[in-house]
């Protein structure tokens, strides 16, 4: 993908791997709309990035969705590639059964409808393009449930498995498809959290950003550390062995959710 002529749209592009594709694109010369739920947020990312345009919009609210896309499309008619970046992760014990049903949805909302609502309003418009893209943002834990998020695996499972779908319907046009598949990376998803992810075992943005930059430029579909193809054989080979491994964190967060209690 040529990049530097590029204008791109990145959904919660205010933090974490948003926030660094920001910036990392802007440096690479490419025209960046960014999007997200909090206007103090985004108003704090323009400041870093004066040369970035920033959208106030929901990717679970189909009609904020409608209403960005005439937005947009009316200001930059050149828009040829779409990052579906907006995301939670929650750690959440399902035997809790205090989350109404809005609250247990919005994961799925987020993540994954989401992605599917903002791929269909705007692929009419990039099938337009000579050269498109859309970017969707998967997770390594698509390749085995993670116990302790359960949710998010099941949306990021199924990310990867629309992606897959959709770059095969593509496939003669003139829009290319990547899955983008962080590890764990330090950001703000688990800001909230009760217990904290080892920084050790996480990736920092700006290094997984710098390999989906490596990644779009040479028309990877799959924008992925070499991290993620140990996580993926392994989860092959020794399927339970990952799972049970992820398990012991989801039986500490029980216990430290006992303790806030107590």
């Amino acid at each position: 993908m040529d990049l530097k002529n590029s204008t791109i749209l990145i959904t919660g592009g205010t933090s974490g791997i948003g926030l660094e594709l920001v910036k990392q694109l802007t440096e690479q010369g490419a025209n960046i709309i960014v999007t997200g739920r909090s206007l103090n947020a985004l108003e704090e990312t323009k400041m870093k990035f004066p040369g970035v345009h920033i959208f106030q919009s929901d990717v679970s609210d189909p009609q904020d969705i409608a209403q960005l896309y005439n937005d947009v499309i009316a200001r930059f008619p050149q828009l040829n590639i779409l990052i579906n970046n907006a995301g939670l992760m929650r750690l959440i014990d399902l035997q809790d059964a205090s989350p109404d049903l809005i609250d247990i949805n919005s994961e799925i909302a987020t993540n994954l409808t989401g992605t599917v609502q903002m791929v269909h309003q705007f692929l009419p418009h990039l099938l337009t393009r000579p050269s498109a893209a859309i970017v969707n943002v998967s997770s390594g834990i698509a390749f085995m449930p993670y116990s302790s998020a359960p949710v998010y695996s099941a949306t990021k499972a199924g990310v990867r498995a629309y992606t897959q779908a959709l770059r095969l319907q593509l496939e003669d046009t003139n829009v290319k498809v990547f899955e983008l598949i962080p590890p764990g990376v330090n950001t703000n998803l688990q800001n909230d959290w009760v217990i904290k992810p080892n920084p050790a075992m996480m990736m920092n943005a700006d290094k997984m950003v710098e390999v989906v930059i490596s990644g779009l430029r040479k028309d990877k579909p799959e924008l992925r550390p070499a991290m993620i193809g140990v996580i993926q054989f392994a989860a092959r080979l020794v399927p339970g062995l990952l799972i049970n491994f992820g398990h012991r964190e989801f039986k500490r967060f029980k216990e430290a959710k006992k303790q806030l209690i107590n």
